[in-house]
């Protein structure tokens, strides 16, 4: 088993695709056979996907569609002291995954030839996410 952590820096809400920084962790380990990467973000207002890495506009309609679903005007909230971002960005979180698992193979991640990995950030001010990257083989 190996494991490593890596940052990422946001900027405010969004998609930041993290497939490279993983795909270099990957490398490194020199798997000859299969293995298994578990990736955990350790935050509660930002979380881990896979999407499409084509078109760009999947990423502002996630945006979009998030931001409707679960807007900052919810004026029954109560946990508001870090501002009108904060719980919505929990609850985006809870309803998304702080946790990916992605197959291996002779060294490369078994992605689709579509996909990404992706930090999901659902708070507006920038922010230093921490990504542990586990990986079995």
């Amino acid at each position: 088993m190996k494991q490593a952590r890596i940052s990422v820096q946001t900027n405010g809400q969004g998609l930041y695709e993290i497939t490279q920084d993983v795909a270099r962790f990957v490398a490194a380990q020199e798997i000859s056979d299969i293995g298994l990467l578990t990736l955990f973000v350790r935050h509660t207002s930002c979380s881990l996907t896979i999407q499409e890495n084509a078109d760009p506009d999947v990423k502002l309609d996630l945006q979009e569609f998030f931001a409707r679903l679960v807007p900052e005007n919810m004026t029954w909230l109560r946990h508001t002291c870090e501002g009108p971002d904060d719980m919505p960005a929990h609850i985006k979180s809870a309803l998304t995954q702080v946790s990916l698992n992605v197959p291996l193979a002779e060294g490369q991640l078994l992605l689709g030839t579509w996909q990404g990995l992706y930090l999901f950030e659902h708070r507006h001010q920038p922010h230093r996410r921490e990504i542990v990257l586990h990986l079995s083989d």
